[in-house]
């Protein structure tokens, strides 16, 4: 399954524009040592910037303050090289059921 990630412009109120305007990432958290980072998103005109690399650093630092010991992260194949060599993600043996 291919999945697009696709900047779909503003949304209608102005603080969340505000929040959102070059990209985001969003994280979850199990609750125990374990965060994951489910999107990374960046407008395609701020792109090859390093916002991307930038926000998944924030996501990391924040993961630890929450005293989480892990960040995973799935990708597909054609973000290899932004998730391991901008974001310092290392290759790991995991395992996966397709549902």
């Amino acid at each position: 399954m291919t999945i697009k990630y696709e900047w779909r412009g503003d949304f209608g109120n102005v603080a969340l524009n505000a929040l959102h305007a070059d990209g985001f990432v969003n994280v979850a958290w199990d609750g125990g040592v374990h965060a994951f980072i489910l999107d990374t998103v960046v407008a395609q005109h701020h792109r090859g910037r390093g916002i991307g690399a930038a926000l998944v650093a924030t996501a990391a630092h924040e993961a630890r303050v929450a005293k989480c010991e892990w960040l995973h992260v799935d990708f597909e194949e054609h973000l290899r090289t932004f998730y391991f060599d901008a974001c310092g993600f290392q290759e790991t043996t995991a395992g996966l059921i397709a549902l």
